[in-house]
């Protein structure tokens, strides 16, 4: 980046951009999920559920960081970028900075997680330990996931099943069967930003060798992908009302489909920098999915 730019960007504000603040209600949302779903059974905890949001906003903000860092040093964010703007590789911030700054974000997540483990026990330890290692390993280290094609199977693994069901336990001491269901509905919703992250940079992570899902196997696979996780979300609240695991009400959350549809729409005609705005409509989505979704069953149990 021109050098006039960087004098421009306050270390403020470039660690505003390391942070990327529009991918933080993707972190949000299995949150809200299990929170309001403990609500219903009446195991509701303030305290936990809070402690619960700030460590999964954290360990989104860590992933979001080490990525940064690390595509960096692999050559991943070489050229010009599609996507928003990248603080190592823009001069931003030095590289010594953002590493810094990721072992500060990994002690405040480890604080925060003594709590949890104190409440909860020491299965939230060997969580806590697993989802911080897998955030940093997702584009660090020496195997790292995002460039062997797994990058999928991790966020829906640690964004969606671990973040829900582990929102739910620190509150309940035990994780339901609509907890688990619905821990999958989330989590396909945050593979599909992925799925959308990963469409627009395919050629550039081709380039620099990172094998994502959408590199393996094409645009076409991915969009279908992307379809998949989007209604395959909206199917599972019919599968937990069909069960008798969670309320009718829940199906409130049908009045996000026009949104979902026109992301989908849009995913299968635009490439590259053009998905920008689907990228961030994802998020936005799986956000509006959760809150909709908790607003049915505690309506519900309240009215």
């Amino acid at each position: 980046m021109p050098a006039e730019n960087t004098e421009k960007t306050s270390q403020f504000d470039a660690w505003i951009l390391a942070i990327r603040p529009k991918t933080l209600p993707a972190a949000a949302s299995p949150v809200v999920i299990g929170s309001a779903l403990a609500f219903v059974d009446g195991k509701f905890d303030f305290w936990p559920a809070l402690t619960a949001l700030l460590g999964s906003l954290l360990l989104q903000i860590i992933s979001n960081v080490a990525n940064d860092l690390f595509d960096f040093k692999r050559g991943a964010d070489a050229g010009e970028r599609l996507g928003p703007t990248r603080v190592t590789q823009a001069g931003l911030l030095t590289s010594d900075q953002v590493q810094r700054g990721l072992m500060i974000l990994i002690g405040l997540t480890v604080l925060i997680g003594i709590y949890l483990v104190i409440h909860a026990g020491w299965l939230i330890l060997v969580l806590g330990v697993v989802a911080i290692i897998s955030a940093v390993a997702y584009t660090g280290g020496p195997f790292p996931l995002a460039y062997h094609g797994l990058g999928d199977l991790f966020v829906f693994v640690f964004f969606g099943l671990a973040a829900t069901a582990g929102t739910y336990f620190v509150q309940v001491g035990t994780v339901s069967s609509a907890a688990w269901w619905m821990a999958c509905s989330i989590g396909l919703l945050i593979v599909a930003i992925l799925i959308v992250n990963n469409l627009r940079d395919i050629e550039s992570d081709r380039a620099a060798g990172k094998r994502t899902l959408a590199v393996r196997f094409g645009v076409h696979i991915s969009r279908l992908e992307y379809a998949f996780c989007i209604f395959g979300a909206y199917a599972i609240p019919m599968v937990t009302w069909a069960l008798g695991l969670t309320s009718f009400w829940g199906l409130v959350v049908f009045l996000s489909i026009p949104m979902a549809w026109r992301c989908v729409r849009v995913v299968n005609i635009e490439t590259g920098g053009a998905l920008n705005k689907v990228l961030a409509g994802t998020g936005r989505l799986g956000l509006v999915f959760a809150l909709l979704f908790s607003f049915g069953i505690i309506a519900n149990t309240l009215w």
